[in-house]
């Protein structure tokens, strides 16, 4: 029995060690594997650090644009400043053929260049002395349209809408249902609305809105300040809206938000400045972009303004902004849904009653309300509490949320202007609809 435990025991210890082997050989494949994969990508980057530091010795190379090919082999190419190119380098022969200022030039293409991507309009790069396409460049963006197109809506839900319910399935109808489902318009046999004008007092969710829209739709975003496009020099604002407009059919589908519309889009008038008179070119050219002969197709357009009676007719006319959605001011229902949105994170203890907060909120907009959270926070703090109570949000007064007014005006001067600049409002977009 002794001899069959030795060589049971034997061969156990042998079956261990077989199993060790292959274990540590699977091990030293893995690790040779990572290694030649670690290899490659050493000498690949090794590879583009050449390349860099060979075109960073070079001279300098020529940036241009393709017109239109030829043929397989050679392209119309456009060359700006060619004189500060050349300097005192480069062959004789381009010396004379290329002078000072713009020129066309036939060029062939080097063999590591797609010829099927050299279209028109398309950024290349030429040597120096041959002349040849050696690289395609990305389309040239300008730094101010660069920004809007970074511009991230956020991560926004329709859930967090309080209190525009209404608003919101009209501003559905008019920008997402075009961009989803575009067959239902066509079947119907009516045109879905190129753009979308959404104006109301501040603080009431026009920029929320749009932001919603963007987030919650597979389509590009463009948030634009209208007060960025207008320049100092001539032109300058109508190339940026050119190139804004360009750059959104170019992505398809695509969203356009200008907010506050009213710094470009105010009435024209025979009298004023230079810079009123640029003002009215850039609305000019934002109208041939809107109603020109460019179809904007899947590009749709939201503008929001708090001043529609400072808006040209010509902005306002059917074709252009075709459907006008007024946000007003949240009534006691729309108040209490806010305030459960912006309570929703707080850490709170017992029960709140919003209906109450609502109640006395009269007159306060999403911000305002917004703002009572925050102060009920801070009166938790001042209390000492790392959570807050009913008593906190009914500490909350007008004099917390609007003390700098209620310096200059008082209590019941505060009222009355807020009452004359809501009359004002309603009196203003009564004469505006009118004409």
């Amino acid at each position: 029995m002794s001899n069959k435990e030795d060589i049971i025991f034997r061969r156990r210890v042998k079956a261990a060690m077989s199993i060790k082997k292959v274990l540590d050989k699977e091990d030293l494949g893995t690790r040779l594997r990572q290694a030649t994969e670690d290899l490659h990508a050493i000498k690949k980057e090794f590879e583009m650090t050449e390349d860099n530091l060979k075109y960073l010795q070079s001279a300098g190379q020529f940036v241009g644009e393709v017109l239109r090919p030829l043929d397989k082999e050679r392209f119309i190419v456009e060359i700006d400043d060619v004189e500060c190119y050349l300097g005192g380098c480069g062959s004789e022969i381009n010396k004379k053929t290329l002078t000072s200022g713009t020129r066309r030039v036939v060029v062939g293409c080097g063999s590591r260049v797609d010829k099927e991507t050299l279209t028109s309009k398309t950024r290349v790069v030429l040597d120096r002395a041959t002349l040849k396409i050696t690289l395609t460049l990305p389309p040239e963006v300008d730094p101010v349209l660069y920004k809007m197109v970074q511009e991230d809506p956020g991560n926004i839900s329709y859930s967090a809408l309080g209190g525009l319910t209404d608003q919101l399935q009209d501003l559905k109808d008019c920008v997402e249902l075009p961009l989803l489902n575009p067959k239902l318009f066509l079947k119907l046999g009516i045109k879905p609305p190129k753009g979308v004008l959404l104006y109301g007092p501040p603080g009431t969710g026009k920029t929320l809105l749009a932001r919603a829209i963007a987030s919650n739709v597979d389509a590009s975003f463009l948030m634009v300040v209208s007060t960025a496009i207008v320049d100092k020099y001539i032109g300058e604002g109508a190339r940026l809206i050119r190139e804004m407009f360009s750059y959104a059919r170019d992505h398809q589908p695509c969203i356009i938000f200008m907010d506050e519309i009213d710094a470009i889009g105010g009435r024209c008038s025979s009298k004023g400045s230079d810079s009123d008179r640029e003002t009215e070119r850039t609305m000019m050219e934002l109208l041939n972009q809107l109603d020109g002969f460019h179809k904007l197709d899947k590009v749709k357009v939201i503008m929001a303004t708090n001043r529609p009676d400072v808006l040209d007719p010509a902005l306002l006319s059917p074709g252009r902004l075709d459907k006008k959605i007024e946000i007003l001011l949240p009534n006691k229902h729309s108040r209490t849904e806010i305030l459960k949105i912006h309570a929703t994170a707080m850490a709170k203890h017992g029960e709140i009653n919003y209906e109450a907060v609502a109640k006395l909120s009269e007159g306060f907009n999403g911000a305002d309300l917004r703002n009572v959270c925050t102060e009920a926070g801070l009166f938790a703090l001042r209390a000492g509490r790392d959570y807050a109570i009913q008593d906190d949000f009914m500490k909350v007064k007008p004099r917390d949320l609007m003390h700098g007014i209620l310096y200059y005006f008082g209590d019941d001067m505060l009222q009355l202007k807020l009452q004359a600049v809501r009359k004002l409002m309603e009196a203003k977009k009564l004469e505006l609809w009118e004409k």
